[in-house]
């Protein structure tokens, strides 16, 4: 569905965009996750045929953006992270208004507007004002607008900026619906919501892509070694000299938590130190209340190719 090549943006002497590229298949859910300033925002606007390239390509379902702008812009519906809506017009009236624009006429466009209210959740505000909404439901209404002409590609800018708790996990199971039928691009900053909806994952950082696999695949190969949480109560120093006198601990840090002391231990990848921690506080009758590995997740993979030298982090592509 997304195929880039070498894909550049320059803005005079600034580059944006760094020879970028990537392909996103249909029926893909791929989360676009990169730091501020990291080129996500000009890569979306580029794919959405709102701003030129300086050089490379990029096509959508087959056609070059540059060269076939209007057919592409058929296929895509884009929600930008500050999506611009009419305010003085009522919901219903400007998901009509856009249907309209969008090709949809008769019978069907009151259907696809009564469709993506309703799951979009605003179909109990859609007589208000929208410059009256709250910023969750004008963020909801603009979801509606990028779905109403059932676009083959959704390009998604941040979705679930301004929603709270209750209208994330709603907007979370609709985007995983679509990604049944459509194929979806989506950027957003909460990682949790990427890593349960996403399929695949792109990162990029300084205009380059440092990462491209699924969640799981990434946060397996991350070179960092593990962690072992200890709750222990005893005397600190006697403690910290067992634990690193542990074969396979790398090393150990401490914090005070109450009359425990918090030991976490950071371990060789291919050892498994439960079984001696437990051991050596039961033989120094020490009392230990919690033993548990720190699982690893996409917010530690981000952050580990996005603030590493890009020679560190070729590996995890």
């Amino acid at each position: 569905m997304i195929k880039v090549e070498h894909l550049t943006k320059r803005y005079g002497k600034t580059t944006a965009i760094n020879d970028l590229s990537f392909e996103v298949a249909q029926g893909e859910i791929v989360g676009f996750l990169g730091p501020n300033g990291a080129g996500k925002t000009t890569t979306m606007r580029i794919l959405s045929c709102f701003m030129p390239a300086t050089g490379g390509t990029v096509k959508i379902g087959g056609l070059d953006v540059f060269t076939h702008s209007i057919e592409v812009r058929r296929k895509i519906g884009y929600l930008p992270e500050n999506s611009p809506l009419y305010q003085d017009m009522r919901v219903i009236e400007y998901l009509r208004f856009r249907a309209r624009l969008k090709g949809l006429a008769g019978r069907k466009l009151r259907m696809r507007v009564d469709e993506v209210m309703s799951a979009c959740g605003i179909a109990d505000v859609r007589r208000s004002i929208i410059g009256r909404l709250s910023k969750g439901y004008a963020q909801r209404v603009a979801l509606a607008d990028a779905m109403v002409h059932e676009p083959e590609l959704l390009i998604l800018d941040e979705p679930t900026i301004g929603l709270d708790p209750n209208q994330i996990r709603q907007i979370r199971a609709l985007i995983k619906s679509i990604g049944k039928r459509q194929t979806v691009l989506l950027s957003s900053h909460i990682l949790p919501e990427v890593e349960m909806v996403c399929d695949r994952v792109l990162i990029i950082n300084k205009g380059t892509i440092v990462a491209s696999d699924t969640p799981q695949n990434l946060v397996g190969r991350m070179k960092s070694s593990p962690s072992l949480v200890a709750e222990i109560k005893g005397p600190t120093e006697a403690i910290l000299s067992k634990l690193r006198a542990i074969e396979g601990v790398i090393r150990v840090s401490f914090e005070v938590s109450d009359e425990w002391g918090r030991f976490v231990c950071e371990c060789d990848k291919a050892a498994d130190v439960r079984a001696a921690i437990f051991q050596a506080v039961s033989a120094n009758g020490w009392m230990l209340r919690e033993l548990r590995e720190e699982k690893r997740n996409l917010e530690d993979v981000f952050v580990s190719v996005t603030t590493t030298e890009p020679a560190d982090v070729k590996e995890m592509n």
